[in-house]
């Protein structure tokens, strides 16, 4: 096949999302984190170390789930759970 149509397929065939995904893991994630840090350090500066302690612990699991999806990992770790429960 050749012609304009040609280089329409040949193009559709090659379409990934990696770019973006690579630009907000590199730009987008370390922005949000720095935001939730900052938060964290003006609460704490109120004196308000248990509302920073029970926020920290939201932005652990937070941050395991992002490492989870971000990785690829999912279904190992699912397994990995599910070994855990069931032996």
């Amino acid at each position: 096949m050749t012609g304009p149509g040609a280089r329409t397929l040949w193009y559709a065939q090659n379409l990934t999302t990696n770019g973006l995904q690579g630009w907000i893991q590199d730009n987008i994630v370390p922005l949000i984190l720095l935001g939730i840090a900052i938060v964290l350090l003006w609460i704490g500066g109120k004196g308000d170390n248990a509302g920073v302690a029970r926020r920290s612990v939201g932005l652990i699991v937070g941050l395991v789930a992002l490492g989870i999806a971000v990785s690829g990992n999912g279904p190992e770790v699912g397994s990995f759970l599910a070994s855990l429960i069931t032996g």
